[in-house]
């Protein structure tokens, strides 16, 4: 079968390698999963930039997410049989709360990811591809999907009448404004592109914010909403204080990204005077996997995908997603 592996070392493109290997066998718990097709993250290209969920000696296949179809049983596993369409599940996290020891999940570190042909995991690291989807659409969930319900369910859920702010028009982003949609939330975004403006709220989206052409965007959103209940933050600590400047009273802040890094620490005057709580958040359970896939079902909610990539043509995919005219997903697909 053949794999993509990242070398030991490399820091770009050129150390990701294609290969044949032997048929892998699932062991004791374990199942086989031909793979049909890998959706690309953020967290992906900062594994191939590395030293970011790297070990330094060790090759590694790469990304996190993926679907397929169960091809073999190993002994012990009597919840799963041949043919059962799965997704892969980033973390070992089956249900709440967070716990020491996930690690940083598939694709990375001691964990190889979805990146081959065929891929053998352990048994509680699968979860059911919702019916609706195809095997291109699943694999967009287990990272963004799963990582936007978090944001918007783990804690503080969102309401009927909610108010959400999302950042830029990744996956995770367009997930929870397809998801507080659903829920009967308003929805306010910001971009860089106006065109990328439009295509938010041809989403869904009530409102969108220019946040080149508003370096105060936070500030504007909350003059034009009176505050917003939730923002999932895909940004980092750059984008923090905008978003406390954007949150309502009594507001959550859900930090998620990994992408900007601010030289100021969070201004504590938004945060103490509107009662404001910052949570962390990283991807979500097996458990919150259900509720988002019974979502989907219920709403017939499509994942959007930007642009599709045959398998031997991965490089130019990662390229595709690190492009600023990305909108939604990049997903590679197997024959």
């Amino acid at each position: 079968m053949k794999r993509w592996i990242l070398k030991a070392g490399a820091t770009d493109l050129e150390g990701l390698v294609l290969e044949d290997v032997s048929m892998p066998e699932p062991g004791v718990g374990e199942v086989r999963i031909r793979i049909h097709a890998v959706s690309l993250n953020s967290r992906d290209q900062l594994v191939i930039k590395g030293p970011f969920g790297r070990l330094s000696d060790r090759d590694l296949v790469p990304v996190s997410d993926g679907s397929g179809e169960i091809d073999a049983v190993g002994s012990g596993v009597d919840n799963w049989v041949v043919g059962d369409r799965v997704t892969g599940l980033l973390l070992p996290w089956l249900k709440e709360p967070v716990k020491a020891g996930f690690g940083m999940g598939l694709g990375s570190l001691n964990e190889d990811g979805m990146l081959a042909e065929y891929v053998v995991l352990p048994a509680d690291r699968i979860v059911p591809a919702p019916a609706s989807l195809d095997y291109a659409e699943a694999a967009t969930l287990p990272c963004a999907a799963l990582t936007a319900w978090n944001a918007l369910y783990g804690d503080h859920p969102i309401q009927t009448n909610s108010k959400v702010l999302v950042l830029g028009s990744g996956g995770v982003s367009l997930f929870a404004l397809l998801f507080a949609q659903a829920a009967g939330a308003e929805v306010i975004a910001t971009s860089s592109q106006n065109t990328k403006m439009q295509r938010l709220i041809e989403l869904g989206a009530s409102d969108a914010i220019n946040y080149q052409d508003n370096l105060n965007w936070g500030s504007a959103v909350f003059e034009r909403t009176g505050g917003v209940d939730k923002v999932v933050d895909v940004g980092g600590t750059g984008t923090l204080n905008q978003s406390l400047a954007a949150a309502g009273y009594g507001g959550e802040v859900a930090l998620i990204g990994l992408m900007t890094n601010g030289d100021s620490p969070p201004d504590v005057n938004p945060l103490m005077s509107k009662g404001i709580t910052i949570r962390g958040s990283s991807v979500g359970s097996a458990e919150m996997y259900k509720a988002l896939s019974q979502e989907i079902e219920t709403h017939k909610i499509k994942p959007p995908i930007d642009r599709k990539f045959d398998f031997e043509d991965a490089k130019n995919a990662f390229q595709a997603q690190s492009s600023s005219d990305l909108f939604s997903k990049i997903v590679i697909e197997l024959v």
